[in-house]
């Protein structure tokens, strides 16, 4: 095993068990530093034990370098992998759905509050397996994750076209996660959502509004035509420090999603786990179409989706109504002009 890509799958298996950022970040840090120096120099250093010396570079990090350049698999990646290298999920549930999938239409890099770089993230998904995924980092609004205003979002697209270019044929498709305003309003230029591939829209703020507007305004961004995904509908939390579920009338916002076509998001994050299983059956007995999203904030994340996958099987829905499952061309298709796929018409 390489020194960089024993750093990188500690960092991953870290990030996959949900650790806090600075665990992770002294073995990416790790891995950049490496990433800088030739082959030879990393051995002197190794042998002449000045290793630490190097910004960026710790005990611990050091060990891992030297012991993969010994021939060895660390011991705190052995360690590791022993404790949180396993299946997510108990036996395999959800795993038939997880296979099917191809893309994820919502994740997060360090343009706002995810600990990655772009390129980072989509290598990451890339070694999952998937053939796309949507680059959806907040809008400006959500000030405390660093949301991308107008120009800071134009300039993000050229990024993505410089990744496609290095990735193919992987495709990065261009996308945001847009906060809905208490008006039911979007959070950015509708010229600009229109060049997007996915537009994902969440509530963000305002979260105990009494469920007559809470309804109103769900509706309004559902009815969208910009709108391709509601993002975690309930915005509940169920780990850390809780928080109840938004209030709304779930019937008419599903009727809403299935009429204009606006798929219902099955966000995959331990802590959300969004919508209850109770929402969930609802939205696919009113017809809606799905997103099964990772919302990851770093490249172990995006494994959660598996979570996703097990709920969605438990409570019966169908591949077909799952977008994820579906090609990049066909993706952007629906989004595009909101033909689907023959296979889901």
């Amino acid at each position: 095993m390489e020194p960089v890509e024993a750093l990188e799958r500690i960092a991953f298996l870290l990030e996959r068990q949900g650790a806090v950022t600075y665990r992770v970040q002294a073995f990416r840090t790790a891995s950049a530093v490496l990433s800088g120096l030739s082959d030879d120099e990393l051995r002197h250093r190794a042998a002449s034990g000045s290793l630490t010396r190097l910004k960026g570079l710790g005990p611990k990090t050091g060990r891992v370098i030297e012991e993969a350049l010994a021939g060895q698999v660390p011991g705190y990646l052995s360690r590791l992998e022993e404790e949180a290298g396993g299946p997510l999920v108990e036996e395999e549930r959800g795993a038939r759905l997880r296979r099917a999938l191809r893309g994820d239409c919502h994740l997060h890099s360090d343009w706002s509050d995810g600990g990655s770089p772009v390129e980072a993230m989509a290598r990451a998904a890339r070694h999952l397996g998937h053939e796309w995924c949507v680059l959806t980092d907040h809008s400006p609004r959500l000030t405390i994750a660093r949301g991308l205003t107008a120009d800071r979002l134009r300039e993000q697209l050229s990024l993505v076209a410089a990744v496609n270019e290095r990735l193919a044929p992987f495709r990065l498709l261009t996308g945001i996660e847009c906060d809905i305003l208490d008006d039911g309003g979007l959070d950015q230029e509708p010229e600009l959502l229109a060049q997007l591939d996915v537009v994902v829209a969440s509530v963000h703020s305002t979260l105990r509004m009494e469920p007559a507007p809470m309804t109103r305004r769900l509706l309004t961004a559902v009815r969208n035509p910009l709108v391709d995904v509601l993002g975690h509908c309930t915005n509940r939390q169920i780990t850390g420090t809780p928080r109840p579920e938004s209030r709304f009338d779930a019937d008419e916002v599903f009727a809403a999603c299935a009429e204009h076509d606006t798929a219902v998001e099955i966000n995959c994050r331990p802590d959300r786990l969004d919508p209850p299983r109770r929402l969930l059956r609802q939205a696919l007995d009113a017809g809606t179409l799905f997103s099964i999203d990772s919302d990851a904030h770093a490249p172990g994340q995006l494994d959660w989706q598996i979570y996703g996958c097990a709920r969605a099987e438990e409570c019966g829905v169908p591949a077909h109504r799952i977008v994820n499952t579906w090609t990049a061309r066909e993706l952007t298709a629906w989004t595009g002009t909101g033909r689907r796929p023959p296979h889901v018409a």
